[in-house]
């Protein structure tokens, strides 16, 4: 092996098998083409296949005694792999008993041929750096500025109103914070990676980062891209330029040079959650990135979600309360039996300061859902009605007549409550649709919007006009809106979810930060502790208190959980082989769930996760490669083994 080159290459598998390094030899033709990063095909012992891989690291001697097999090719001259992206996703995935392959797709954008030509002819133009920093972002005794330049991890609860950039566009002075923060650190010729949860808070961010920052330092990186584009940024990423990069959940991932920030907005919001195999959240991506890099870690939002409340309270993430915080009016007003006439179930109190507000500028109403078919519960006992078919939700045509279930179609007209045996229907929330065409009518000089995932509206003027919007579509309003009406709290709660509260607590936030300094903002139909942390602002106290309780109830996030499916005997063998090898996890289950699989609840403390994880990777290659005799006239299935960490489907 004197004087070979030695090419150590991840292959792009699912298979848990070829989760590792292996050992090629480069052949004379490619030694002076390849580089550690690039994309390679290698040749498989099995069948004569070729794979795709990626070439971590190169050497000049291999451990293996044997013969090693030759490169195939080079398929791309571009090192997209840097070697911090590559640490990034070894860790990621040995914490989630995952494949680092499955992470480096969603952290590498697919190939394109043409745009990879232009950027590698191109000459690199970062743009001129500025001249003079921008002012320290604020921060109780700059406490903020100083966490970005020692590279601390840090809480930061936003400031609740909209603000004016010097452009004249309006933002949410969150974007404005978060802006400063990373235009501070590309000052230093340091990288900011910025996550937010979708394009409505990206916009708003590119915003405030076009007024400190050249555009040419600002990347884009998320799904709305054109696939060349998004290429593109990560090409550009992969350069020695300082960057700011903006972007989805993925963003976590993306390279940067000298990195010195990685920023959070609203990391509990849902659409953070990792649906693509092994389910890392960004969240915990980001964690161990800073440990890696180096660099300074901020969570912002107007609400905590109990994960950073957890870290919080361990001393890992510091909080950094803002200097003269605004906050903004909330009253809570209680349940009413009957609605006011014409009134689309608003109270008479926010129905006046709607009447007020309407002929002043925009109001904003929020609803639950989409749509106009109202949905029904249990008029006794506030239970979902459902489907006796299908177990769907019920709901009244526009037509009128009985109630029917929104998936199957089947009607209701012998229903009975399954908790207290009651027969009687209420309307628990009617759609966005539905109570548009009632303030429609309400106001008949008033100009009604709709926006909901179907019809979404960005921005709105300070003109008069009543805004329904279903929650998280929210349009922004220049100035901010004049009242904000948080309707169908009562149908929100229903939700059949551990994080129900937690989420409606910050959708009710967000939405009550879009109004202008002073706005009434009205909660309808909700009481008790929830209220009252929303109307007195003090989110984190209330993120403690729910942490307390999750902690004595020993739920997530205050200890750790696998889900494992797998048939009855796999997956027995799994549980049986984790509660051996790691004493004191506790096991739930296993619970049917469909064709014949089963799933069983792994829950151990932190600290037992990585033996957790290791015992059921374990598991997953000996089910992966575990040989089954054949069947005459029979196909027979492999034995399937699936695990996801932290799985935020578990209620």
């Amino acid at each position: 092996m004197a004087g070979d080159l030695v090419a150590r290459v991840l292959v792009d598998s699912p298979l848990p098998q070829l989760d590792q390094l292996f050992d090629y030899r480069v052949p004379d033709r490619l030694r002076d083409v390849v580089r550690a990063g690039m994309r390679v095909r290698v040749p498989l012992r099995t069948g004569g296949r070729i794979a795709n891989a990626w070439l971590v690291e190169l050497g000049d001697h291999s451990e293996f005694a044997g013969r090693l097999s030759e490169l195939d090719d080079v398929v791309s001259e571009a090192p997209m792999l840097t070697p911090e992206v590559w640490r990034l996703a070894r860790a990621a995935a040995d914490r989630a008993a995952g494949n680092a392959s499955d992470i480096l797709r969603l952290a590498i954008p697919g190939r394109y041929v043409r745009a990879e030509r232009a950027w590698l002819t191109a000459e690199p133009d970062p743009g001129p750096l500025p001249v003079d920093p921008p002012a320290p972002p604020g921060g109780a005794e700059g406490a903020l500025a100083r966490g970005l330049a020692t590279g601390e991890r840090m809480a930061l609860a936003a400031d609740a109103r909209p603000v004016r950039l010097p452009d004249g566009t309006w933002v949410g002075a969150w974007a404005s914070e978060l802006a400063l923060a990373a235009a501070n650190v590309l000052a230093s010729d340091r990288s900011a990676i910025l996550v937010v949860p979708d394009y409505r808070d990206q916009e708003q961010l590119e915003a405030a980062l076009g007024a400190l920052v050249d555009a040419r330092r600002v990347l884009r990186t998320d799904a709305r891209q054109t696939g060349p584009a998004r290429y593109r940024a990560f090409l550009d990423a992969t350069g020695e330029a300082a960057r700011i990069i903006v972007g989805n959940r993925s963003a976590v991932y993306a390279p940067a040079a000298r990195l010195g920030l990685i920023a959070f907005w609203d990391d509990g919001d849902g659409l953070m959650n990792e649906p693509l195999s092994p389910g890392v959240h960004p969240r915990d991506a980001a964690l161990i990135r800073q440990e890696q890099s180096g660099a300074a870690l901020l969570f912002a939002g107007h609400t905590r979600s109990v994960e950073v409340q957890r870290l919080v309270e361990l001393g890992w993430v510091h909080e950094v309360p803002l200097q003269k915080p605004v906050r903004p009016r909330v009253v809570v007003t209680e349940r009413q039996a009957q609605t006011e006439p014409g009134s689309a179930r608003i109270p008479s109190a926010a129905w006046r300061e709607a009447q007020e507000a309407a002929a002043l500028g925009p109001v904003l109403v929020q609803v639950a859902r989409p749509g106009n078919a109202p949905l029904l519960v249990c008029d006794r006992c506030r239970e979902p009605a459902k489907c006796a078919a299908c177990s769907g939700p019920l709901a009244i045509p526009r037509s009128g007549g009985v109630a029917v279930c929104t998936l199957c179609g089947t009607a209701a007209s012998a229903w009975r409550c399954p908790v207290c045996e009651g027969t009687k229907l209420r309307a628990a929330t009617v759609g966005a649709s539905r109570t548009a065409e009632e303030l429609g009518r309400a106001f008949p000089r008033t100009r009604v919007i709709l926006s909901d995932g179907e019809r979404p509206v960005l921005r709105v003027g300070p003109e008069p006009a009543l805004i329904v919007a279903t929650r998280g579509a929210e349009p922004f309003a220049e100035g901010g809106y004049r009242a904000v009406l948080l309707l169908d709290g009562e149908r929100m709660l229903l939700r059949e979810t551990l994080r129900v509260a937690e989420d409606c607590l910050r959708w009710w936030s967000n939405a009550a930060a879009l109004a202008a300094p002073g706005a009434p903002v009205f909660l309808v139909g909700v009481a008790g502790e929830l209220a009252s942390a929303l109307a007195t602002w003090r989110q984190p106290e209330w993120a403690a208190h729910e942490l307390a309780s999750r902690r004595t109830l020993r739920f997530p996030p205050a200890i750790r959980v696998a889900s494992v499916t797998s048939g009855r005997e796999r997956l027995a063998r799994a549980l049986d082989a984790v509660t051996e090898a790691v004493p004191g996890v506790d096991v739930l289950g296993p619970v049917p769930v469909d064709e014949g699989l089963e799933r069983a609840l792994v829950r151990f403390d932190y600290g037992q996760g990585a033996a957790v994880a290791r015992t059921l990777e374990a598991e997953m290659i000996r089910a992966a490669t575990e040989r089954r005799k054949p069947v005459a006239g029979r196909q027979v299935k492999r034995p399937i083994l699936r695990v996801r960490f932290d799985d935020p489907e578990v209620p």
